[in-house]
């Protein structure tokens, strides 16, 4: 299984941290991509290694999509590609787990009109002018779609999200 997360500085570090060191434990294969190489910084000092640009990105190399958020989000909607990633997944159908202020590359990318979903207090209004039907609990599944709403939803969010990998798994293998 291999994983891609999308992220900048100023990410919120438990919902970047949180996911990635999961599914090392699952033993998956992690990217962390961003606009630039390099290391990116969470809002609490914690640095990740970039392991592709945006522009290095096959999003058919990659099993699911994980968007965190905190202030990340702000900065990575404004990239083309971004969205272009996004939309793929979509297209294809594989997973995509946002949580917080992940869901904004989404409305960015115009991809959640009439889709379940939730995301952080502030992002509510934007999501909902986006189109989508907007539910404030810690965790939406909507098909392919993973979504919560802030750092203490991540045992739940983590939970669906794992629960939908799985599913997949099982679809690849069949």
């Amino acid at each position: 299984m291999k994983v891609l997360i999308i992220s900048a500085d100023g990410y919120e570090d438990s919902e970047l941290l949180v996911p990635y060191y999961r599914f090392l434990e699952e033993g998956f294969k992690v990217d962390i991509a961003s606009m630039n190489k390099g290391a990116i910084s969470g809002k609490h000092g914690y640095e990740v290694a970039v392991t592709k640009t945006l522009a290095e990105v096959r999003p058919e190399d990659h099993d699911i999509l994980v968007l965190p958020g905190g202030r990340a989000p702000e900065a990575v909607r404004k990239e083309p590609k971004a969205a272009d990633i996004a939309r793929d997944f979509f297209v294809k159908g594989k997973p995509v787990a946002a949580i917080c202020h992940g869901p904004q590359l989404l409305i960015t990318a115009g991809l959640l009109k009439g889709r379940r979903a939730t995301c952080y207090r502030t992002v509510v209004e934007e999501l909902k002018a986006a189109g989508a039907i907007y539910e404030d609990k810690e965790v939406v599944v909507d098909g392919n779609l993973v979504t919560s709403r802030r750092p203490s939803d991540l045992p739940a969010f983590m939970r669906e999200t794992m629960r939908m990998i799985r599913a997949a798994q099982q679809l690849k293998a069949a």
